[in-house]
């Protein structure tokens, strides 16, 4: 039998958290972090392009707004599940992702937390030819160090890495 020295149930003011990205711009926010699990509340991008590879599932409820979850097949095939608002998504571990969701748009998801030494990944593709542009990688241990928005800002700030090598093509920088 476990014996807790403190036992605490949170209770969350999602839309306070909300009201809070909306006035600050920030894109989320942490709501726990333990041993088990992360959650958080996400703000949706509209340069959102990357696919996310973690080793963890994820439960996406659509709190506010339309998600639009693109993924990657194993045959590398890109296709959409919607997730209408009040709905909710469960995605299985290492599955490439990009979900896509307006600014005005508020995801509210569920993580394991990472493993000691697993990795995310990030991946770009060509929007013209889908040919692999990029891969960023992080150690994705507390939403509050925004390892999301850091793997954008090391993409976006170079054109080397949108730049496709077997076409030409520059994929969008953020708008």
């Amino acid at each position: 039998m476990v014996v807790l020295d403190k036992f605490e149930m949170p209770n969350i003011d999602l839309d306070g958290i909300v009201k809070h990205l909306k006035e600050t711009g920030k894109y989320t926010h942490q709501l726990w972090l333990n041993d088990e699990s992360l959650a958080f509340i996400a703000r949706g991008r509209t340069y959102r392009s990357e696919f996310h590879i973690n080793p963890s599932y994820e439960i996406q409820f659509s709190l506010i707004g339309d998600l639009d979850l693109h993924y990657r097949t194993p045959e590398g095939e890109t296709k959409i599940a919607h997730v209408p608002q009040g709905s909710v998504l469960y995605q299985e571990p290492f599955v490439p992702h990009s979900p896509r969701f307006a600014p005005d748009a508020f995801q509210f998801i569920i993580e394991r937390a990472r493993k000691p030494g697993e990795i995310d990944r990030f991946h770009w593709f060509c929007p013209k030819c889908d040919n692999f542009l990029h891969e960023e990688t992080y150690v994705v241990d507390d939403y509050r160090k925004d390892p999301v928005g850091r793997a954008y800002d090391n993409y976006y700030t170079s054109l080397e890495f949108r730049t496709c090598k077997k076409c030409g093509t520059v994929a969008p920088g953020r708008d």
